[in-house]
């Protein structure tokens, strides 16, 4: 039973893409939502069982690796898969309706649903698989289908950002696949718990992590490599904007996050963990500012992302230290929980602020930030989507945001990492600063009776649910951390005298 739960995530996706190619382009939608229900539904009960009984894994075919190939479930993937589902439904629900209406109706419709299934199966792999060369496999499968979605529309803008996110695809996979080679000469296996045990400091497995990350972090858009993420993202549908900009990227800092602390941890060094906290402070302050500056609000969103990525990576100098001797430290755990929260919170609010930016270009015809004008009256449940989404993007309490910023900002002070805290709070106040911005517009009084387009209702409340998600996972904490918590590489560093997230 165990192994049906562990591979019906991957199943699911795969059977639900390959029958929508061959229903009529009317059934697609209908059947695309029953199949995003049903993966819900799995990962809901994957999470369950591996609450009551720990880490799950699965053998495919009875052969057990090195000879086969291992699926494993524990509680950092299942949080990525939650994320995965719950992102996923209301942006699909969006998509649908989106795609129906006849401006839209340009041929994009026909292959979103397949693609967006087998995007869903290859996210999904990346979190259950522990075999190199398969996360290879599914990696290309991810990158192929996210590159399709994003040049969907077929404008020129699409297409130009697509075939930079092709060739950032490309790249990157090729220095991950050359790590992976020397990986497997040197060791004999690419089985992750297999490697976490013989993995040693020489020349070649640095210089295989070197190659494995700079083609993950291509992939995951960190300054300065994420040169193709704006154009690729702004330039999408508003459901594929939200779905490459808080998905993604996400499954490549997931493998990076794997990687780090299952099979290079012994290889890691003190200058190693402060070069990507220094990449990720950059891109908080580089992302942010560039977003500040934008007319266009959905490249003001997209470069939002660069620096939002930017907080993901603050959590490796933390956790890092514990390489150097310091690894019976509690505070490690705050470090943990602050990364993985911000992925969570992250997730969430962009899926609602490029949902609702999509309602504003749909609305109003224009991409330009000074058309949105007095929203608050015309579209108030959009804005107060777009406001929720900009609440957990500065970090302001309750919001999921406020949990990873507040665990972040622990973590750099008891760790005596203090210089870490002043780019935390840097990026809220620039984020606050493009936030404000818009809102600021959104409330001023009309200047003339510019007429809006009739915006369906389905679009607004999917955005509003997504908003509200980012809000609530800063209430549901306490579920949240028990999942983050099992089988966690620092789940016994908890100190029995703190109490969470208090101060």
């Amino acid at each position: 039973m165990s192994g049906l739960l562990v591979t019906l995530p991957l199943i699911l996706p795969i059977v639900g893409a390959l029958v929508c190619l061959f229903l009529p382009a009317r059934a697609r939608p209908w059947f695309g939502l029953a199949a995003s229900l049903a993966i819900t539904l799995a990962v809901l009960a994957l999470a369950r069982a591996t609450v009551l009984s720990g880490e799950l894994t699965h053998s495919l075919g009875g052969w057990a690796p090195p000879l086969g190939i291992a699926l494993r479930v524990d509680g950092l993937a299942c949080v990525f898969l939650l994320l995965t589902a719950f992102v996923g439904l209301p942006v699909g629900v969006y998509a649908a309706k989106y795609f129906a209406l006849p401006a839209e109706a340009k041929g994009e419709a026909f292959l979103f649903w397949p693609l967006w299934l087998f995007l869903w199966a290859a996210m999904n792999g990346i979190y259950l698989s522990v075999d190199l060369f398969n996360l290879y496999v599914v990696i290309e499968v991810l990158g192929i289908s996210a590159v399709a979605l994003a040049i969907l529309s077929g404008r020129p803008a699409a297409l130009l950002g697509g075939l930079r996110y092709l060739l950032a695809a490309l790249v990157g996979s090729m220095a991950y696949l050359l790590g992976v080679a020397l990986i497997y000469g040197s060791f004999g296996t690419l089985d992750l718990t297999l490697l976490g045990a013989l993995a040693d400091t020489g020349f070649t497995t640095r210089l295989a992590l070197s190659l494995i990350l700079t083609g993950l972090l291509v992939k995951t858009a960190l300054f300065p490599l994420h040169f193709w993420l704006p154009s690729a993202h702004a330039s999408a549908d508003p459901p594929v904007s939200a779905i490459l900009s808080s998905l993604v990227v996400k499954a490549s800092f997931y493998l990076i996050l794997r990687l780090w602390v299952d099979v290079f941890d012994a290889t890691l060094t003190y200058a190693i963990g402060q070069a990507m906290g220094a990449l990720g402070a950059v891109a908080v302050v580089w992302g942010s500012y560039q977003a500040l500056r934008q007319k266009s609000l959905k490249l003001m969103v997209a470069h939002s992302t660069v620096g939002q990525v930017g907080y993901l990576f603050l959590l490796f100098p933390l956790i890092t230290v514990a390489y150097e001797g310091l690894g019976d430290s509690p505070w490690l755990v705050h470090a943990w929980t602050g990364g993985i929260y911000q992925a969570l919170a992250h997730g969430f609010a962009k899926a609602a602020m490029f949902l609702a930016v999509g309602i504003f270009v749909l609305a109003t015809g224009t991409d330009d930030r000074e058309s949105i004008v007095n929203m608050v009256g015309r579209l108030p449940m959009t804005t107060f989507a777009f406001a929720l989404a900009g609440v957990s993007l500065i970090g302001l309490p309750p919001s999921g945001g406020f949990v990873a910023k507040w665990m972040l900002l622990k973590a750099a002070f008891s760790s005596g990492q203090w210089w870490w805290a002043p780019m935390v709070l840097w990026g809220s106040f620039l984020t606050a600063g493009y936030v404000f911005m818009i809102l600021r517009v959104a409330f001023a009084p009309s200047r003339g009776s510019d007429r809006l387009r009739p915006v369906p209702r389905v679009l607004e409340a999917a955005a509003l649910a997504l908003g509200i998600g980012a809000i609530l996972i800063g209430f549901r904490a306490e579920e949240i951390l028990t999942l983050i918590d099992i089988e966690s590489p620092f789940a016994d560093l908890v100190d029995p005298n703190e109490g969470g997230i208090s101060p």
